[in-house]
């Protein structure tokens, strides 16, 4: 009985070292927050969009390979047409982002983008030929 206590304490020490040398912090559901992103466009586009739907461990994993944490994909907007996804985030401050283009098309669509937190809009932004919306500081 004491040797599976050992056992079992130190593989929960080892798990908790390894997520702590990761950078990789556990949330609870508590911690984390209603993040939705949504785009629409002036005009009917099939629009290529990125979002964040997972905070990454660190910058030094984040920078490695950012598309691992930012998913695309193809979605047609217009007016009245919108796209818009739920995801759940730890620090929404530092990784929220959703980004909307129209590649190399000459033509404008006009995007618009909105980022909203916990039910709040914290940021909107429209362009010509693409719109990010992003609370990041870098």
């Amino acid at each position: 009985m004491f040797r599976t206590q050992i056992v079992a304490g130190l593989a929960s020490a080892c798990a908790l070292t390894s997520a702590t040398l990761a950078g990789a912090p556990v949330a609870s559901a508590e911690d984390l927050h209603h993040v939705r992103y949504t785009i629409t466009s002036e005009s009917p586009w099939l629009a290529d969009i990125y979002y964040h739907d997972t905070d990454p461990p660190n910058w030094a994993i984040y920078s490695h390979d950012p598309y691992v944490f930012s998913p695309k994909v193809e979605a047609r907007v217009g007016p009245g047409q919108a796209w818009t996804i739920d995801v759940m985030l730890a620090d929404p401050a530092q990784w929220a982002m959703v980004v909307a283009t129209s590649g190399l098309d000459p033509v404008t669509p006009n995007f618009h983008c909105t980022l909203e937190v916990d039910g709040t809009v914290v940021k909107t932004a429209q362009g010509p030929k693409g719109a990010l919306c992003s609370q990041r500081p870098w």
